[in-house]
């Protein structure tokens, strides 16, 4: 018995007997990489965000702009624009320079944070939370692991991110 949605619940024998079962999240379609990076010009609080996707198909980038902006937010949002660009639920690793992005997921910071009623162990507001919540929303789609490279050390295509985010800034996403 095929259920025909996401979560449908079905009928599944097990040693003869009828038990109730609910299906897993979708199986990704292929795996692909996200290269993502953020710029931003502190005194100016101009912004740039970029991100490249491998996929078997080739690579596709994708840039913009955005003032008045941080750092952070311009690293999240490179990998929130990158996993929208995704058209379907996909085996995604992402890689980023941003340990503040990548210990959130795998340091349980917003499990935390969510348990907390998004406040930091400082009972402080969390920052982003937009951003957050929307890479949360989004990470329930795919199946996503992060890893981090260091930044400015010869990584190819973080260079590649980073040239674009830059570019982006500068320009103010009209280049």
């Amino acid at each position: 018995m095929c259920p025909t949605s996401k979560g449908a619940k079905a009928q599944v024998p097990l040693f003869g007997a009828d038990v109730e079962a609910i299906d897993p999240a979708p199986t990704p379609q292929e795996h692909v990489t996200l290269y993502t990076d953020g710029s931003c010009d502190t005194a100016s609080g101009h912004g740039g965000w970029a991100y490249m996707l491998a996929t078997p198909a080739g690579r596709t980038t994708a840039s913009g702009y955005e003032p008045g902006t941080t750092n952070n937010r311009m690293e999240l949002t490179a990998a929130v624009r990158g996993l929208e660009a995704l058209a379907e639920p996909s085996g995604v690793t992402i890689v980023t320079d941003s340990e503040y992005l990548k210990k959130a997921f795998t340091d349980g910071w917003l499990a935390k944070w969510q348990r907390n009623g998004w406040l930091t162990a400082a009972r402080q507001p969390v920052k982003n939370r937009d951003l957050w919540e929307e890479l949360l929303g989004l990470e329930k789609r795919h199946q996503v692991r992060w890893s981090w490279t260091r930044g400015h050390a010869g990584h190819a295509e973080n260079e590649a991110v980073d040239a674009l985010a830059l570019a982006a800034r500068r320009t103010r996403g009209r280049g």
